[in-house]
């Protein structure tokens, strides 16, 4: 009779084979801890397996929520997914992008024991993706790359995802570097008109006499060297045309854009007809509009020509609740751009960040993180030192910083009068972050919550200390 013969070492005759494949494997058993986690997943990750294996998944990468684990949703919910895309970020803040299926693991009798995410690498393609969106000149944004969690941006999101739906006219109100064009092209893009044409000018930027015929175009010999040539109207036919700054054009050109709104036409610079042309018109003041009215900046009928549908974008000082996420999105940015890995600011820098008022809002955060990390030598987080002279100069006791309070320093730290500042403090960082994890009961995200930073940026405290439950 035939004996069936059997495999020695099976088990690693198994884990030869998964280290073969040419895609990803992770396999997680029924809490959520992963228990597989093969050579080509730790490539696509860039995680070591001894930093994946035997630890839950929501502890090493970076979800808002288990909702946006599709692994935990196979596991809660016994989803099933083919061929999905899923963007996630690993614990040193890396973005990660892979074509997966997703399904649960059941046993004979139906209960499901754990779940499989089998992925296919796609990271680079889509930072290609993106490098090729950035070069277009046309409407690049959308409303989910909108960074923000607070009521006052949210509602602002909801509203003008609303005025997605006709083609009134829409003016856009907010400070300078409030990100009023990134609405403007978000309502575009989620507009019926997003295959057609998005076109953008600063009034502010020329002198009325070119602004004109940038607009509206010109005949040949209307003027001394004039060529036929279609203005900005012409061009965003059937699209969009914002008007950025349009309280900074003359009194004459707006009554000749109301003109042109009203009636949907257009005449060249020198020419005798009207032209038709079809256009969705979104422009942005960067004041109270009332007060450019009262100013005679802003004609009023052509204020309430513009303001079918109003939209005013709040100040960074009316929502700091963004604060963490901007900052982390930033990080990541210039991580990428200059090929760095901070992995976030320092308690202290955050902390300075709410109480400043931001007089340049967003766009100024922005540059204040780009320049802190053309700063930055080695993978260490900004910190003080990192930020430009007038806000240094507005908050000198932030030299000093420390988060961590007196009684919390170990006594050896008190024997050692002759350590460098940073050890110091690096101890005192250690000491306090164990003490909150200890009232936690190591709970990370609840940690994370208790001392006031991105998940992210405890993650990476957690490894540069080794602590360890």
């Amino acid at each position: 009779m035939y004996e069936e013969r059997s495999l020695p070492k099976l088990d690693h005759i198994y884990h030869q084979l998964l280290d073969a494949v040419d895609v990803g494997i992770h396999i997680v058993d029924d809490q959520g801890v992963s228990v597989v986690y093969n050579r080509k997943m730790s490539e696509i990750e860039d995680m070591d397996k001894i930093d994946v294996l035997q630890k839950n998944i929501m502890d090493i990468f970076m979800f808002t929520g288990e909702e946006e684990s599709r692994l935990m949703q196979a596991l809660r919910k016994g989803d099933l997914r083919k061929n999905a895309k899923q963007t996630y970020f690993n614990y040193k803040g890396q973005e990660i992008t892979t074509i997966n299926d997703t399904f649960p693991l059941r046993s004979e009798g139906g209960d499901i024991i754990g779940a499989v995410e089998i992925a296919k690498d796609i990271t680079r393609l889509e930072r290609l993706t993106r490098e090729n969106a950035r070069d277009k000149p046309d409407a690049r944004y959308t409303f989910d790359q909108i960074i923000g969690k607070s009521d006052a941006i949210l509602e602002v999101i909801d509203n003008a995802k609303r005025a997605t739906r006709t083609t009134s006219s829409v003016l856009i109100t907010g400070e300078t570097g409030t990100g009023k064009e990134l609405f403007a092209q978000s309502i575009h893009n989620g507009s019926e008109r997003s295959s057609k044409p998005f076109i953008s000018q600063n009034c502010a930027a020329l002198p009325d006499t070119l602004i004109e015929s940038i607009l509206f175009g010109t005949v040949k010999g209307a003027f001394t060297g004039a060529s036929e040539h279609p203005g900005l109207f012409e061009q965003a036919d059937g699209g969009t045309l914002l008007l950025d700054e349009i309280n900074s054009l003359s009194a004459p050109l707006q009554a000749k854009l109301l003109r042109a709104i009203q009636e949907k036409k257009i005449r060249r610079i020198g020419d005798t007809k009207d032209r038709p042309v079809d256009v969705r018109i979104l422009a942005t003041v960067n004041e109270d509009p009332l007060i450019s009215i009262n100013k005679n900046d802003l004609r009023e009928d052509l204020y309430y020509r513009l303001s079918v549908v109003s939209i005013v974008v709040p100040p960074l000082r009316k929502r700091k609740s963004d604060l963490e996420c901007l900052v982390d999105h930033f990080i990541e940015k210039y991580n990428y751009r200059f090929q760095l890995k901070v992995p976030c600011v320092s308690p202290g820098v955050m902390e300075l960040f709410n109480e400043y008022d931001w007089p340049g809002n967003v766009r100024e955060l922005e540059h204040m993180v780009e320049g802190a990390m053309n700063l930055i030598q080695y993978d260490e987080e900004i910190d003080y030192t990192h930020l430009p002279p007038h806000v240094r100069h507005k908050f000198p006791l932030y030299a000093t910083y420390s988060f961590a309070p007196v009684q919390a320093f170990p006594p050896a730290a008190e024997k050692k009068p002759n350590r460098t500042l940073q050890s110091f403090m690096e101890e005192a960082e250690r000491v306090y972050i164990e003490e909150i994890l200890h009232q936690c009961e190591w709970n990370v995200t609840q940690a994370a919550k208790e001392l006031g930073v991105s998940r992210q940026s405890l993650q990476y405290r957690l490894k540069k200390y080794g602590l360890k439950k």
